[in-house]
This record gives structure tokens, C-alpha cells and sequence, in this order.
């Protein structure tokens, strides 16, 4: 019996035990029907990853997929993906350990508790990074109905489109999850690396968001990060702002400036600037968590030499001075801010 047909039998018999698998390798999941439901293959708590516990019109038991990147496989791959950094013969033994093959397991009980954080967000960054790379250009998509709808006309690479992906509608939906388009946006560091994938669920009969629980959700890492739209020249200025869509409204109506958007108040306060940045304009909201934002970022960035500025919105937010006042109107606005403020701007 070759080696390619001992796995294949390794991965049945292990199926048929599908359930007692779940529950051992991954204790934070729960059973919803013929489904064990996790986060992902880390073992976080969670609803994106589905394994199937029994065959069921034609499909086998153990088969899985994670329905926020697209990953899917047997129930081999996903003990590996498990087990973390450990070889395909380690994983193998482990397996035949599982089914009572082995006298002893070949990896110490220690590593099938959940994995550290980092290494935990290490995979979860990897999927984002493949996430965004099956996504495509906005233009002509129903992202781009979206965002131009608002009026944002300030687009760029960091944005992508997919016209079906995965979603579960909440926390206790207990059905398969259902697909929707949703508009991609990378978050990257201050090298250009790809540290997670804001995902914005629209609904193609209205062109707006989804109406869903959290039509916004993040895959990977936030924290000090953001999600980039250069001007194309290089500047000592950068506007950062909170949601995207107020970012891009900024960002509309000052086209010349770059622009990171920290997506929230929270990521806000904990954004790290790039090297050679000097002047930081602050588009927040006007309200408490702004505020407070707002100030941390200051009393941070100012203690290393960098000059901070507030922009504050008119009404309740950017997007709705955007499309209240218009583009030009908006930024004679933030200009003029910027003037009074005393601090040395250019424009164009």
C-alpha cells in the first residue's frame, strides 16, 4: 500500500470519529446540527470554520471549510494546520494516536491547547493576506456603486472586491453560512505588509451595506495599523481618520494628502505613524471617543516631535458633510481648519 492511499485511509478512519476529533483538538468549538463550528484552525471561539461531523449527500464526514478565506480539506490537514510547526510524519503519528494506533503521542499534549496569540494571529494574518489577493479591482463593482453613492470618489489599491463571500448573519445563526459581496480593504503596516482584511458586506439589491449583524468585520491585525491611500507624492502630512467611509470623504475632498484610516476611536488611539511623517491631521468624530482618541494620539505624537491638528465635522460625521455640502465645499472647510490652526499646509 503506497503512502498517498495509507494517508487516504488514516483520513476516513479519523472521519469516523469526526466528532470526538472536534471535541479534543478543538474544545472551544460547538456542535450546530451536522456541523462542529470554530473560528479557525487555531482553535480560536468562533463560527468561521465548519466541519463536517457525518457524510451527508454525498459529502464525506471531516471534510471542513473556512468560510472566511475559502480554505477547506480533510480532517488530516486540518490536525496539521492544528498542530502548528510540525511535520507531515509528526501529524501522521499524531492521527494514529488519536485512533488508538499508536502507544503514545508523537506530540507533547501541551500543543493541542489553543496556540499562543501570536502564532494564533500569525495564521489568522495569512488568511487575510490570501483573502484580499482573490479579491479584484473596485472599479465597475458593486463596491464601487457603494462608495460612490456616498459620494467618495477617492479610491486606490487598498481596496478590492469579491462578489461572494462567506458570512455568518450572527452569533447564534446555527445554519450553514450564506455568501454576499463585500468590499475588501488591506491593513498594513508601516513597510507595506498586508497585517489583516477589513471586510464591508453589501447587499446588491439596495447597493448599501448589508443588513446583517456587523456587516463590518476585520480579519488579521488592527492594532497601530491602517488601512493606506497614497497621494502619489512624497509628503510629510498625513491625515488619519476613523471609518473608512469618513476617511475617504476627507480624502475626497483633499486629494493631495495621504490618508490612513484606522477603521475605529479605539484603533485610532494605538495608531503608529511612518518614519519621516512630521504633521498629522486628526479627522475624528465629534464626540466623546473622538475626543478621547484625538488626545491620546497627541500627547503621544507631540512628545516626539510631530505637530497635530484636529478635523472635526460639521455634522455627524465626514461622509455626511460630503454629500450635504459638497466636495469643494468640504474642502475649503477642512482647509480653512487646517489655516486656522496656524500650522504650514500645501496645497497641490
Amino acid at each position: 500500500m503506497n503512502a498517498r492511499r495509507s494517508i487516504a485511509d488514516l483520513s476516513a478512519d479519523v472521519a469516523d470519529r469526526a466528532e470526538s476529533f472536534c471535541r479534543q483538538y478543538f474544545p472551544e468549538g460547538r456542535r450546530q446540527g451536522n456541523y462542529w463550528q470554530v473560528g479557525d484552525t487555531s482553535g480560536a471561539k468562533g463560527q468561521s470554520l465548519a466541519i463536517r461531523l457525518q457524510a451527508q449527500g454525498g459529502r464525506k464526514a471531516g471534510s471542513w471549510q473556512d468560510f472566511a478565506t475559502g480554505e477547506y480539506g480533510d480532517l488530516i490537514d486540518l490536525l496539521h494546520e492544528r498542530l502548528g510547526s510540525v511535520t507531515l510524519k509528526e501529524t501522521l503519528r499524531e492521527a494514529r494516536s488519536f485512533l488508538g494506533e499508536a502507544p503514545c503521542p508523537a506530540v507533547p499534549h501541551a500543543t493541542r491547547n489553543p496556540e499562543p496569540p501570536d502564532a494564533a494571529s500569525g495564521k489568522r494574518i495569512a488568511r487575510a493576506r490570501k483573502l484580499f489577493a482573490v479579491g479584484k479591482p473596485v472599479l465597475g463593482t458593486l463596491a464601487a456603486t457603494y462608495l460612490q453613492a456616498r459620494g467618495i470618489t477617492r479610491l486606490g489599491p487598498a481596496l478590492r472586491y469579491h462578489p461572494r463571500i462567506f458570512l455568518w448573519r450572527g452569533e447564534d445563526d446555527s445554519d450553514p453560512p450564506q455568501s454576499a459581496p463585500a468590499l475588501l480593504a488591506k491593513i498594513t503596516d508601516n513597510r507595506g505588509q498586508i497585517t489583516g482584511c477589513a471586510r464591508f458586506y453589501l447587499d446588491p439589491s439596495t447597493g448599501g451595506l448589508a443588513a446583517i449583524e456587523s456587516p463590518k468585520r476585520i480579519l488579521g491585525q488592527l492594532h497601530g495599523h491602517a488601512i493606506r491611500f497614497w497621494s502619489g507624492k512624497a509628503r510629510s502630512d498625513l491625515i488619519v481618520g476613523e471609518g473608512l467611509e469618513n476617511t475617504l470623504s476627507v480624502g475626497t475632498a483633499l486629494p493631495e494628502f495621504d490618508l490612513a484610516s484606522c477603521l475605529t476611536a479605539t484603533h485610532l488611539g494605538l495608531f503608529i505613524p511612518p518614519p519621516g511623517i512630521k504633521r498629522i491631521w486628526i479627522a475624528r468624530d465629534d464626540d466623546e471617543a473622538g475626543r478621547n482618541a484625538s488626545q491620546k494620539l497627541r500627547n503621544h505624537w507631540e512628545s516626539l516631535g510631530i505637530a497635530c491638528g484636529d478635523l472635526v465635522p460639521t455634522m455627524g460625521d465626514f461622509n455626511d458633510d460630503l454629500r450635504a455640502l459638497g466636495k469643494d465645499a468640504l474642502r475649503r472647510s477642512l482647509l480653512g481648519a487646517m489655516k486656522a490652526q496656524s500650522l504650514e499646509i500645501e496645497d497641490g
